[in-house]
């Protein structure tokens, strides 16, 4: 395994060029980010939105923080179960439903940009957007991967266990098992189509299997 540092800069740059190369026809992509907060998928999703559109991809931002259980699931066993946190919370059915599926190949392209309101605890009546062809969804969020959700690419934010308990907010600290669980069973970085190394998100570093 190799690991090669790289900045900020040239990852967006890499991303970008290796997302637009994917399809040369009029399929759409979704492309994941998968990691805790502390890597800050978001961000790097974000960035890539004005390179991909000046590429000619239209682009569509969706966080599964957004696509959210309610809360009388989220917290069934609690609310700091670190295990009900790796498998409960999402709502993948939806996910899959509202936002991955119309994206098929023959799909009408039409998304949910977000589905449940985390602090209101109801739905938050957002409009269908659409998608057009040769678009881009961009989805950042924690634990995506290992749960048959369809991507033409993953891209996972690794972090060793020490960063990871380093940049969580103390609060949060009940999450850790649940991430350590996720690199033990499901093991993201296999899973992944690149993985980048973020012990600090501002220093990434590209990880190469031989």
């Amino acid at each position: 395994m190799r690991v090669t540092p790289i900045s900020p800069e040239r990852l967006v740059e890499l991303l970008a060029g290796r997302i637009h190369e994917l399809a040369d026809d009029d399929r759409r992509l979704r492309v994941a980010f998968d990691g805790a907060a502390a890597t800050r998928p978001g961000e790097l999703a974000d960035a890539l939105v004005e390179p991909l559109r000046l590429l000619g991809r239209p682009v569509r931002r969706v966080s599964a923080d957004d696509f959210l259980r309610p809360a009388s699931v989220r917290f069934e066993y609690g609310k700091q179960d670190a295990d009900a946190f790796h498998d409960l919370w999402l709502d993948q059915g939806a996910l899959l439903r509202e936002v991955l599926d119309p994206l098929e190949p023959g799909g009408d392209g039409r998304v949910l940009p977000t589905f449940w309101d985390r602090t209101a605890d109801r739905a938050t009546r957002a409009r269908y957007v659409e998608l057009p062809p040769r678009g881009v969804l961009l989805l950042d969020g924690p634990l995506l991967l290992g749960r048959w959700l369809p991507f033409e690419l993953a891209v996972h934010l690794d972090q060793s266990a020490a960063a990871l308990a380093r940049r969580t907010p103390e609060a949060e600290h009940w999450t850790l098992p649940a991430f350590e669980r996720y690199r033990a069973e499901t093991e993201p970085g296999a899973l992944a189509d690149l993985t980048v190394r973020v012990e600090d998100p501002r220093h990434p570093a590209l990880v190469e299997r031989d």
